[in-house]
């Protein structure tokens, strides 16, 4: 190569344009549109019409609902009714009974699924995939096949008509450990692992410090969707309870239970059982939002 060569200034370099706008755009936040928006109130909307129409249907009479065309805002009613529903349906047990159910099953679930999931994510054993397949499995067997030798085993323990027969075939479940598990593949690396076990930690300790800090945003979405489940459960509680010691649902049906039932209570004490669903997500919906991000940020 001459000097002229070396000394002739050089054309520059085309970059790929498509490239460099993304470049450039990458930093940038961008905004909803008005059509967004549009979009999104009109499915907040829909989301809220049952709740609000059960509202109103609470604080009318049960002849007004009765009448066409139907009420389409509130009444005067709704306490009184709410009121008919607490003392006719045994609310105040029923509303104890079903927290004190929801919670223990949230929390052994959340648990049990959390170390299950642990252990088919990151520990190595044998037929470890094979007891995986058949976790999955039983996902896909209807719960309405089980009802009957369920029964007859709580029958058998003489757990009729009390609380632990519904607890106990819910304290950990399939779909917690397979989402924990999916999670848990993803969100902690391997390496953490073996430093904690280089450093001398004990399994209960890499849990405990290690796998519980990591799988904290799944934990809590796991546990907001058991705790509802558990809540709005019917099945099971309406056969294996009664009315003498109820669940929200089960105190619930009693109310529909008359020769002419009252849809004006019935309504009342439908928002009452799912007052506590909605206090929950608005004292914790933040907790849970920012978990799921942080846990799609680590995915």
């Amino acid at each position: 190569m001459t000097t002229s060569e070396l000394t002739r200034p050089q054309a520059p370099v085309k970059r790929d344009a498509p490239r460099r706008l993304r470049i450039m755009g990458a930093g940038k936040q961008r905004h909803a549109g008005p059509v967004t928006y549009v979009v999104l109130t009109v499915f907040a909307l829909v989301s809220l019409a049952p709740l609000v129409w059960t509202a109103i249907a609470a604080s009318r009479t049960d002849r007004r609902l009765a009448e066409t065309p139907p009420p389409l805002w509130f009444g005067g009613n709704l306490f009184k009714n709410m009121e008919t529903a607490w003392e006719e349906g045994g609310l105040g047990t029923a509303m104890f009974n079903t927290t004190f159910v929801a919670g223990t099953i949230t929390v052994s679930t959340v648990l049990f699924s959390t170390l299950a999931g642990f252990a088919f994510a990151k520990l190595r054993f044998r037929f470890s995939g094979v007891l995986l397949l058949l976790t999955i499995g039983t996902m896909m067997i209807p719960p309405q096949l089980a009802v009957v030798p369920l029964y007859l085993w709580m029958a058998d323990l003489g757990w009729s008509n009390q609380l632990q027969t519904v607890i106990l075939p819910t304290l950990c479940t399939a779909f917690g450990t397979f989402f924990m598990r999916q999670y848990l593949v993803q969100a902690l690396p391997t390496e953490l692992i073996e430093a904690a076990r280089v450093d001398g930690a004990s399994s209960l300790r890499v849990v405990w410090h290690v796998v519980f800090p990591a799988a904290r945003p799944a934990m809590a979405v796991l546990g907001l969707l058991t705790f509802v489940f558990a809540w709005n459960d019917f099945l099971w509680p309406i056969i294996a309870l009664n009315q003498e010691n109820p669940t929200v649902q089960v105190a619930l049906n009693s109310l529909g239970t008359g020769y002419v039932p009252d849809q004006a209570v019935i309504m009342a004490g439908a928002l009452l059982g799912t007052l506590p669903l909605l206090i929950a997500f608005l004292l914790f919906g933040k907790q849970i939002v920012g978990g799921i991000m942080q846990g799609a940020i680590k995915g």
